[in-house]
């Protein structure tokens, strides 16, 4: 791998940050369009005896919160997507900050849009990824949520505190 080239990015990291945006945003749409077209929605593919592939629509929350509200859902999730994705987006954007913040800010940025683009144009949002284990399955869930939980992993490391880097004293 030419580091060179790599470190060339590094000079650029608000073009860095959308390119990876963007590379988020699309493998999230693409996956949703793909196993929406070849699963039957409400269809699962046994992968291994944990893990399925699935057709979903999520109308809610995490956990399908509020899926069965009526619709105002639709609509107040849209609000909250812009809420949170636009102010992320322009700090990520113009603060200085450092790499793992730039990170945890892209991928909540990923995934916040994959999914407000799913409810925008859908009602929705498509899942397709089933964990499960002895009959309990965590709610289906896509790529668009393991960016956001990811971001919130990272989220939580940054808070976790850590002390400065040892010097070495010298007699």
């Amino acid at each position: 791998m030419d580091f060179m080239h790599f470190s060339r990015w590094r000079a650029y990291p608000r073009l860095l940050w959308l390119c990876a945006v963007g590379v988020m945003i699309a493998l999230d749409q693409l996956t949703k369009v793909y196993f929406a077209a070849t699963i039957p929605f409400g269809s699962s593919i046994e992968v291994t005896s944990w893990f399925n592939l699935v057709h979903a629509l999520n109308e809610g929350a995490a956990f399908s919160l509020f899926a069965d509200a009526g619709g105002w859902q639709r609509w107040f999730f849209i609000t909250v997507g812009i809420l949170v994705v636009a102010p992320i987006t322009l700090i990520s954007l113009f603060k200085h900050a450092e790499p793992l913040e730039r990170l945890v800010g892209a991928l909540i940025v990923a995934g916040g849009t994959g999914n407000l683009i799913d409810r925008m144009f859908t009602g929705a949002v498509t899942d397709f990824l089933d964990l499960h284990w002895r009959g309990l399955h965590w709610p289906a869930f896509n790529l668009a949520d393991v960016f956001i939980v990811l971001a919130v992993i990272g989220w939580g490391l940054m808070s976790l505190p850590h002390s400065p880097p040892k010097t070495r004293s010298e007699p």
